[in-house]
């Protein structure tokens, strides 16, 4: 196999890679075994038909797609390897040329990391965050504690207050009409919470238990149910029980019961101790944002579309596993927003364009600074993973191989540019540090921005996403015999990066791609 690499664009490349004849006929061979069950002459069992027959009888280019698919997969990411180039998107892939006794040629544009032109970034203007706690801070986080604690008890010696739960029974009513998804039985409502349209729950103040109740109300003009938008509703309404939310005694028991400590006094101090804590990482956490954004702003780099849109395939990825948690799919979370695809990409495009910023910004920064991280360090990266995962040291050392211990490097180096941004930050009060954000974002309106998206190639890279190749059926080869010794170049789709480089991304690193395998059968 031959790699050539031309320079197409600024961060985009165009490899053209050449593999031999006689790998060709190998994955001719096997597309053959993988189809001959499918396949049938009159004549020959099934899956007993010669490969030259069938050839013969259905062109010479039945077998080339798979035959191509094959390959790609196997040449791709050793081309990939041999090219030398930094890539950070999926491909786009070209058959050039595919025919028996001839090398098989296909070409593979993809972006490249992208140059980064350092601004400053010491001395970054992040907002002095107050992480102080006071006593009310405390009181607040006792009293969620109580209201979670709390318990419910029947009254019988009066009627309903605001604030109190009434089980109830109720169905709606339009025009003297029982509507659908107007009724309940044995619901707990709480008096006040609004969570009831109109003055329904108002109008159960003074209530008594047993009482049958008839309340009006009038839909909002823009209730969901639009049949019943804006319309008045009356409601037969049955109240079984009034309760009431008793919550526990502030003492040494209650302290007893919620934590491992046995007076108030020293729960209050431990709930205080991390209330700070809590706190201090929130203002860490932002603080880091504010600087690595304040470095971003001075930085000049020209990021290519096809990183991006690898990028949005990421989070999108990412959601689609965490809906599937719950139970749900991607394609139910689009009906349910009433969502496009291409808008759920649009919305997803400022958080991957800015995980690429922070990410080429702190390489960059660890490079500058010359940052090196020791062995010493690594290992004792991986002695916190292995007691993380609760694993034996040499167990976790046998998993972790070259790549993954680069992996790990890189990690360390990007932590280490972080906290170098974060040491040298300057804070600032929060009114001018709101100004200053204002002035950032008016700078990122202007048309020209210090980050460039490079939109060369994204039309292509759509017209192969719109437009993956199929796999000719044995009539389509028959039809199309005359054209079966010059194949048109087919596009294919692509497949993501392999689990090891999605590992390797944190918080956001490069990402290569393999060829995916297109589409195995035509529907």
């Amino acid at each position: 196999m031959s790699v050539k690499v031309e320079h197409v664009d600024n961060n985009m490349a165009k490899m053209t890679i050449e593999v031999p004849a006689a790998r060709l006929d190998e994955a001719i061979e096997k597309a053959y075994q993988k189809q001959k069950n499918t396949l049938s002459l009159p004549g020959f069992r099934k899956g007993k038909v010669p490969k030259n027959m069938i050839e013969k009888m259905f062109g010479v280019s039945i077998f080339y797609e798979d035959a191509a698919n094959i390959l790609m997969q196997e040449e791709y990411p050793v081309a990939m390897k041999e090219s030398g180039l930094d890539i950070v998107s999926q491909p786009t892939i070209d058959i050039e040329q595919i025919e028996k006794g001839k090398p098989f040629i296909f070409t593979a544009v993809v972006a490249t990391k992208p140059e980064v032109k350092l601004g400053e970034y010491k001395g970054m203007k992040v907002t002095d965050i107050d992480v102080s706690v006071s006593a009310a801070d405390v009181n607040a986080e006792i009293e969620k504690e109580r209201e979670a604690n709390a318990r419910m008890t029947t009254v019988t010696d009066r009627a309903i207050k605001k604030g109190d739960t009434a089980i109830i029974d109720f169905a709606g009513f339009m025009d003297g009409k029982q509507f659908e998804g107007g009724t309940a039985t044995n619901h707990a409502l709480e008096i006040g919470s609004h969570s009831f349209i109109d003055t329904f729950e108002d109008q159960l103040v003074g209530k008594n238990t047993g009482e049958e109740v008839e309340v009006n109300v009038t839909f909002p003009k823009d209730y969901q149910a639009k049949e019943l938008a804006g319309k008045p509703a009356m409601f037969k309404v049955k109240i079984h029980e009034i309760k009431v939310k008793e919550l526990p005694a502030l003492d040494d028991e209650f302290a007893q019961d919620v934590s491992e400590f046995d007076t108030l006094k020293d729960y209050k101090a431990d709930l205080k101790k991390k209330l700070v804590e809590g706190k201090k990482n929130a203002a860490k956490a932002a603080q880091e944002d504010e600087a690595i954004e304040g470095v971003i702003m001075n930085a000049e780099m020209e990021i290519p579309q096809p990183m991006i849109d690898f990028q949005v395939d990421d989070i999108i990825n990412n959601m689609s596993q965490q809906m599937a948690q719950q139970g749900l799919t991607i394609e139910q979370y689009l009906q349910f927003t009433g969502m496009t695809e291409k808008q759920l990409r649009e919305q997803a495009e400022p958080e991957a364009l800015r995980r690429i910023q922070a990410s080429l910004v702190l390489e960059a920064v660890a490079k500058d600074a010359k940052i090196k991280i020791t062995e010493k360090q690594i290992d004792d990266e991986v002695a916190k993973m292995a007691e993380m995962y609760h694993m034996e040291i040499e167990k976790i050392n046998k998993l972790i191989d070259d790549d993954a211990r680069e992996s790990i490097r890189r990690d360390l180096e990007v932590q280490a540019a972080v906290d170098l941004i974060v040491k040298n930050a300057v804070p600032v009060p929060a009114e001018e540090m709101a100004k200053i954000k204002e002035a950032q974002e008016g700078e990122e309106k202007k048309p020209a921005k210090k980050t460039t998206v490079k939109k060369t190639a994204a039309k292509e890279e759509d017209a192969a996403k719109k437009a993956p190749a199929k796999k000719a059926t044995a009539k389509k080869a028959a039809d199309k015999e005359e054209t079966e010794e010059k194949p048109k170049a087919k596009k294919t789709t692509t497949k993501k990066a392999a689990d090891k480089e999605e590992a390797e991304k944190k918080p956001a690193a490069k990402k290569t791609a393999t060829a995916k395998k297109t589409t195995k059968k035509s529907e």
